[in-house]
């Protein structure tokens, strides 16, 4: 099993050498997550067949046979086109994250979850919206407060996650809906980002939406059903997470320069290279 240093963090695309020809990069943080893993990455497997496309899960401190699955899957690997790159990283969700977009190569990198919630409504949302604009977005989120969503989780959830968002409009002004969606994002935009984004746990996509939204980069978010299998589970998500969160916007609020800096500047070299 390889960390993210054993994929060099990127260090391919450097000194001169042509970009990778991968077009997709699927990030899977997996933590505990035995009885969801192999179906999640037999779906992807299955969807993109055929395609230049790399799927890595980051094991991240988990107690049960997570880590045995990722081995096995790696040792009976046999999709075309499609490779399986399993890592390690500290636990924490965003510790996986930001392992899995250092190592990614592709020009586009998914960031997702074990049990695929939403199953490729984030990506086919992204894809209409390129072929209705004639333009890829930067950033794309697969968004449980699209009006067009199909997302009860019920009511304590619900709650939960409205208190969570009027905390975040007041203390960060972001206009995101769910900054705690699925994100499809340019490459070369995250892999230059990333580095600047310290936040360990579930606040690292509400970090990341508050670094692009700073530089002036509108996420885009296209509506998802979130799955049944997703509605049975309970929440990974405790109050006391959320109250970690919501401390956690004020220090977010307290690097917002530093983080619209980075941005900007992952942005414009983006935008340079093409």
């Amino acid at each position: 099993m390889r960390t993210n240093s054993d994929r060099g963090e990127g260090s391919d695309r450097g000194g001169g050498e042509p970009e990778s020809d991968v077009a997709l990069s699927i990030v899977i943080p997996a933590h505990n997550s035995g009885a969801v893993l192999p179906l999640t990455v037999r779906r992807f497997a299955e969807r993109f067949r055929g395609q230049s496309v790399e799927i890595i899960v980051v094991e991240n401190g988990s107690t049960d046979d997570t880590l045995a699955i990722c081995a096995e899957i790696a040792d009976g690997w046999d999709t075309a086109g499609v490779s399986f790159v399993p890592l390690r990283s500290d636990k924490g969700m965003g510790n996986a994250l930001r392992a899995g977009a250092l190592a990614s190569r592709g020009s586009r990198v998914l960031l997702t979850a074990d049990d695929l919630p939403f199953g490729f409504d984030d990506i086919d949302g992204a894809d209409g919206v390129e072929r209705e604009t004639g333009r890829r977005p930067a950033v794309v989120i697969g968004s449980k407060a699209h009006p067009d969503s199909v997302a009860d989780r019920g009511l304590a959830r619900a709650v939960m996650t409205r208190s969570f968002a009027i905390l975040r409009r007041v203390i960060l002004g972001t206009r995101t809906g769910d900054p705690q969606g699925t994100f499809l994002v340019d490459g070369e935009l995250l892999r230059a980002l990333v580095p600047h984004l310290i936040e360990s746990g579930f606040l690292f996509t509400t970090e990341l939406d508050y670094a692009v939204e700073a530089a002036g980069i509108r996420p885009v978010e296209v509506p998802i059903r979130l799955s049944g299998e997703h509605r049975a589970h309970p929440s990974r998500v405790s109050a006391g997470d959320v109250v970690r969160m919501a401390k956690g916007l004020l220090s977010l609020r307290r690097r917002r320069s530093t983080l619209r800096s980075a941005a900007s500047a992952a942005g414009g070299a983006r935008s340079s290279d093409r």
